[in-house]
């Protein structure tokens, strides 16, 4: 809507188009709805390649280049970089703006959707990504083979603060521990909306990813699993939250087929010995560890009362309580619990033949 003053002061209203998104310099319209925010602060985008480390020697992963502000510093700070953004304009752009140019050479940019694209060797990833594909985009690079030296991106600020969480603080969740299981997570930077254009409606947050070397070595599913239990009440206590009658249900009718597994797995290799690979219960789903919290329904949490269950029940009930005891862990609760806890907890659950996928 326009407003037009008119004599004696009166302001007339007048129809017309709703203001457009100021375009860059190239005649380019970003759009919120694709997540779209450019970095525009040049003092920004030095501290972010600054705090990166890059080194003359590397590969650089760029996610979401747009139009190549803070690709033209990874050129100078390493050896190559590899660009992949969805956009087509932006990708014109990317090579129309450094054609002719020394870094023409060492820029490859490859258009397509990241979480659907292989992704080449790289050293290190630098990224302000589109926030609606945080999730995913985090565990396909903690996932990417070869392990890569290090990430720094640009998060929403809540997710960020999620993934750097300590056991205690209110943000601290089954992301935070999905997470900081396949690596070290720094926070480096605070990120005001004005630093975009279009500046979107959150603050942001750069953070640092070192994936771990070694590799914690788990079976994904039955983590992802075994979390999605414990963080189903987190700030209950984990004597209570296995005592629900569902989580009891679950964790029999899994127990009941690993042993019918094993007698059969048995059977047909007595002569050789041969041990059973539980590895074969599937590798980890993206889709299901990438939300913030979640858990079981609200409507599942009944527990079982000894005298109400059936007797195979309460017995098995007191097989799962008995690790809790094993461990000290009956009173504890998940929200304070560190990754090395829930590592051994779920060693201890394992050494007992209880399992969660």
């Amino acid at each position: 809507m326009i407003l037009q003053k008119m004599a004696g002061g009166k302001v007339k209203k007048e129809k017309g188009k709703p203001q457009q998104h100021t375009p860059y310099q190239g005649g380019i319209s970003f759009h919120k709805s694709k997540g779209q925010h450019i970095l525009k602060n040049p003092l920004l985008v030095d501290a972010i390649v600054q705090k990166s480390g890059i080194k003359p020697t590397d590969v650089i992963l760029e996610i979401g280049p747009g139009t190549g502000n803070l690709t033209k510093k990874l050129l100078e700070a390493g050896k190559k970089v590899i660009a992949v953004e969805i956009d087509p304009r932006m990708v014109l752009e990317l090579q129309r703006r450094f054609q002719g140019t020394p870094y023409s050479n060492r820029l490859t940019v490859i258009q397509g959707d990241v979480l659907r694209t292989e992704l080449p060797y790289f050293d290190i990833c630098v990224a302000n990504i589109p926030y609606q594909i945080s999730s995913p985009l985090t565990f396909k690079l903690l996932s990417h083979q070869p392990a890569f030296r290090c990430a720094i991106i640009m998060f929403q600020r809540e997710f960020a603060m999620r993934l750097v969480a300590q056991p205690g603080d209110k943000l601290y969740c089954r992301l935070t521990v999905n997470t900081q299981l396949h690596a070290r997570i720094f926070h480096l930077l605070k990120v005001g909306k004005n630093n975009f254009r279009p500046p979107p409606k959150v603050d942001s947050s750069v953070v640092r990813m070192e994936p771990r070397k070694p590799k914690i070595e788990v079976n994904n599913k039955e983590w992802d699993g075994f979390l999605r239990i414990c963080f189903n009440r987190k700030n209950k206590t984990l004597g209570a939250i296995f005592r629900q009658k569902n989580v009891i249900s679950l964790l029999e009718k899994n127990y009941k087929t690993v042993q019918a597994l094993k007698l059969s797995q048995e059977g047909a290799v007595k002569d050789t010995g041969s041990q059973m690979d539980l590895s074969s219960f599937g590798d980890f789903d993206e889709d299901q560890g990438m939300d913030m919290d979640g858990g079981l329904d609200d409507d599942d949490g009944m527990e079982v009362e000894d005298g109400e269950a059936e007797g195979s029940q309460s017995e098995f009930k007191d097989k799962v309580l008995g690790v809790l005891k094993e461990g000290d862990f009956e009173e504890k609760r998940s929200s304070k619990l560190t990754l090395q806890e829930f590592l051994y907890l779920l060693s201890l659950f394992n050494k007992a033949g209880i399992h969660f996928s």
